[in-house]
């Protein structure tokens, strides 16, 4: 397992900041891990789920 920072989840997903929180809010996004004070990650196999199922809702609209 292994968790990803803010600027890394960011350029893996090409979302921006305010999306990737406002995506968490909507539950639309999986929720970062508190690592200390001032600290968040997310889980990587969490966020590459999330992408998959991108995928899979663009290639179900396509069939």
């Amino acid at each position: 397992m292994r968790f990803l920072k803010l600027k890394e989840v960011m350029a893996l997903t090409a979302l921006s900041r305010s999306s990737i929180y406002k995506f968490m809010e909507e539950s639309r996004f999986p929720k970062s891990v508190s690592l200390g004070d001032r600290a968040v990650a997310w889980v990587e196999s969490e966020v590459e789920e999330w992408m998959y199922e991108r995928l899979s809702q663009r290639d179900e609209k396509q069939a």
